[in-house]
């Protein structure tokens, strides 16, 4: 089946009518996935066949009076990485903190990934992955910085923080399907940058568009459904998911003592309070006890 990525930056202004036509048609197509939907916007992944999320685009296109095709990341899967079909409404399509910032009224400048090479090989430039720290340490490009984020919301610190010191050298950003860089080239434009410049269409379009021997991708890519992580070939990776933090966990993490399937793992151990662990070990015991009998337990895959 098909994983599609998609996002747009628009005035919605009845989004709760809007939400609730498109979860009817999501579930009537039989798609599976998350749609989020604000006055900003939409910003949601699906999976299944391939008619029927161009059945959902053409709705999308109609309803929010879009004129030209939805821009997308599609990726095969084997089976689907979610389990329902869910589009909520919220504040903001992707949670900078920041509803006021508004990037179809101003955002950083595209670039396609034929002249991305170019650009993050220019010393000159500072290439910043505006993902998470977790995300960063599965897989990024050469000379990124990674700001430390455990969440988008805590990068208008980090890009503060950056102006403080110079708003003269120019920007590369990237993120994974191009949606946190439109409002973080936005926030940049917003704190005295002028020249800023943004991956177009995020990791998945660079892996999608370039050659092996052109590529310079370092690692896999972390993506927010039950694959984990993609390689280099779209494919799904080598990391699994920690169900206690949700962080991805490497095979080398799943070897540490202070890993425990369902539990918790290296990152997490010292977290989690007792009450919250004793109802993980019950929960791990009763997946296990459902897989001795054969049966699925709700909420056994992560």
């Amino acid at each position: 089946m098909k994983v599609v990525l998609f996002y747009r930056f628009l005035d919605l202004e009845e989004p709760e009518t809007f939400r609730e036509g498109l979860q009817a048609l999501c579930e009537a197509e039989g798609l599976l996935g998350t749609i989020l939907v604000a006055t900003e916007g939409f910003n949601g992944t699906l999976a299944g066949n391939e008619s029927a999320v161009l059945v959902v685009f053409d709705w999308l296109r109609e309803h929010a009076g879009i004129s030209e095709p939805l821009d997308a990341r599609w990726t095969d899967a084997d089976e689907a990485p979610f389990r329902r079909m869910r589009v909520k409404l919220k504040n903001e399509i992707v949670t900078l903190g920041r509803p006021d910032i508004l990037p179809h009224q101003g955002t950083g400048q595209h670039v396609p990934p034929e002249q991305w090479n170019e650009l993050i090989g220019n010393p000159d430039v500072v290439v910043i992955d505006t993902r998470n720290h977790y995300e960063y340490e599965v897989g990024t490009f050469p000379r990124a910085i990674d700001p430390g984020n455990d969440s988008f919301r805590e990068f208008p610190e980090f890009a503060r923080e950056l102006a403080e010191q110079s708003t003269d050298r120019p920007l590369a950003m990237f993120c994974t399907g191009g949606i946190r860089c439109e409002k973080a080239t936005a926030l940049m434009l917003e704190l005295g940058f002028d020249e800023v410049y943004h991956l177009q269409g995020g990791i998945i379009n660079y892996l999608e568009t370039m050659p092996a021997d052109e590529n310079l991708w370092q690692g896999e890519c972390f993506v927010f459904d039950q694959r984990v992580a993609i390689d280099r070939d779209l494919a799904e990776g080598g990391y699994v998911q920690c169900h206690a933090c949700r962080r991805p966990l490497s095979i080398e993490d799943m070897r540490s003592p202070d890993y425990r399937e369902g539990v918790c793992c290296p990152r997490c151990v010292n977290e989690a309070d007792e009450d919250r662990r004793a109802r993980l070990e019950e929960r791990r015991r009763q997946v296990a006890l459902a897989a001795e009998r054969g049966d699925a337990h709700i909420g056994a895959k992560i």
